[in-house]
């Protein structure tokens, strides 16, 4: 089972090169609320004013003091910094100083990449109703994209599904009367009363909380999890070389010597070759899966 965050420590872990460059980390001494502003940590040591992140927070620091390993949040911006979330923090929980990938940042990159997805990758669901022999058109779930197939219970021992083979969908049917835009017509003798199912595709859903499974909540199968991590990481890394944009100092001219200031847009443009690889693979997986079935329409 991969939850999610799992898949954000591992889009960390792939960046960071897993053991060759690594954040500089310490912990908390105490557990803080919401609103505390005095944080006490494990180590100062190479702490300066700027940003860290407590699990999921990002704090700006005003100032510290080292002789008590305690950092002072900006007052009224520094707790939630940058658009995350204030959040209580338990005894030990992970500081990260200056993150270079924030968690919250890894995370956005990994739902933008899940909804990017679609139509390469989808969703399947089903729904099903009773069958009106008075009745051709019936509603169907606002989150159907397209049908994959139709079928019908028969009566009788055998528990046989027949196939439906003349139907016609409409995407843009009057919601005022049907209470949803999606809608299929059936053209097909069905005995009345009988059950209706429909097999559909639908748009991946996003992950929220760190618990939560990526198949489950996705609806995506767990083989294609590299292909949202690697799509996260060629998002994540081609805005690296931005951040070295205004820097001129002795030791950014010495480190451009060493590492072109093209070098995060170069990795990842390779990454995007394998996460292209990898999506058309799973692509056709699904294709193959749930292969378009010829239908009639009226």
């Amino acid at each position: 089972m991969t939850v999610f965050n799992d898949m954000v420590d591992e889009v960390r872990s792939s960046l960071a090169g897993y053991t060759l460059r690594q954040d500089r980390i310490t912990y908390l001494n105490t557990a803080i609320t919401t609103t505390s502003t005095a944080i006490k940590i494990g180590s100062s040591n190479n702490l300066a004013k700027g940003i860290v992140e407590i699990d999921d927070e990002l704090v700006w620091v005003d100032n510290f003091d080292k002789a008590n390993n305690t950092l002072n949040a900006a007052p009224g911006f520094g707790r939630g910094y940058n658009g995350t979330t204030p959040a209580p923090h338990s005894q030990y929980a992970q500081v990260v100083l200056s993150p270079t990938f924030p968690r919250n940042v890894i995370k956005q990159a990994i739902n933008d990449t899940i909804n990017s997805l679609y139509p390469s990758l989808w969703a399947i669901n089903s729904f099903t109703f009773t069958f009106n022999a008075s009745q051709t058109t019936y509603a169907l779930p606002d989150d159907l994209e397209s049908i994959i197939y139709l079928s019908w219970q028969t009566t009788g021992s055998s528990y046989e599904w027949l196939p439906i083979n003349r139907w016609r969908s409409d995407p843009m049917a009057n919601a005022a009367f049907f209470n949803t835009t999606n809608t299929v017509n059936i053209y097909e003798n069905i005995q009345p009363g009988r059950t209706v199912q429909v097999w559909y595709t639908t748009t991946p859903n996003t992950l929220d909380s760190n618990t939560d499974d990526f198949t489950d909540v996705t609806g995506l199968p767990n083989s294609s999890r590299d292909v949202v991590t690697l799509g996260a990481s060629y998002k994540l890394l081609s805005y690296i070389d931005s951040g070295r944009i205004n820097l001129t100092s002795a030791e950014a001219d010495l480190n451009d010597t060493k590492i072109p200031s093209s070098a995060g847009v170069a990795s990842a443009r390779q990454i995007f070759s394998v996460y292209n690889q990898r999506l058309n693979e799973e692509s056709l997986k699904l294709k193959t899966k749930y292969p378009i079935r010829i239908h009639y329409t009226n």
